[in-house]
């Protein structure tokens, strides 16, 4: 029972910024995982999370076979028009108020970030709390 109907022609958040939003989320999420929400191959996931590393946006550490992502604190937007302002404050109005992972339960109910807190350090008050 699928939809005929064609998908939207252009979206709002671009897949980078949607990757960064889901790794806030779940620091311990797949690639397969966010290649599927994305609706993009998990080779493409792959490069997008490789550019946000390079771009200082996040990092991560293997834990296992698996890898484990940290938001970059403090880091702003790329363009011009919004340099001025940390991406914190996206993350914060898409994740429900939270600038970073950690209030947010990983996968089985473990605590979703690894850093003990130290991902909200130095973000802005309005990031913490939602606000402007």
């Amino acid at each position: 029972m699928g939809s005929s109907e064609p998908g939207p022609s252009w979206t709002f958040l671009t897949n980078h910024a949607r990757i960064l939003i889901m790794i806030a989320r779940d620091p311990g999420i797949r690639l397969r995982d966010v290649a599927a929400a994305c609706g993009i191959t998990e080779r493409t996931a792959q490069a997008i999370v490789a550019d946000l590393e390079t771009g200082g946006y996040l990092t991560h550490t293997r834990e296992g076979r698996r890898n484990r992502y940290l938001v970059t604190v403090g880091t702003r937007f790329r363009h011009v028009a919004e340099a001025d302002h940390e991406i914190a404050g996206l993350l914060a109005l898409i994740n429900e108020g939270a600038a970073y992972s950690e209030p947010y339960p990983g996968r089985n109910g473990e605590a979703a970030a690894s850093d003990g807190g130290a991902g909200r350090r130095g973000a802005p008050e309005s990031a913490r709390s939602g606000g402007n």
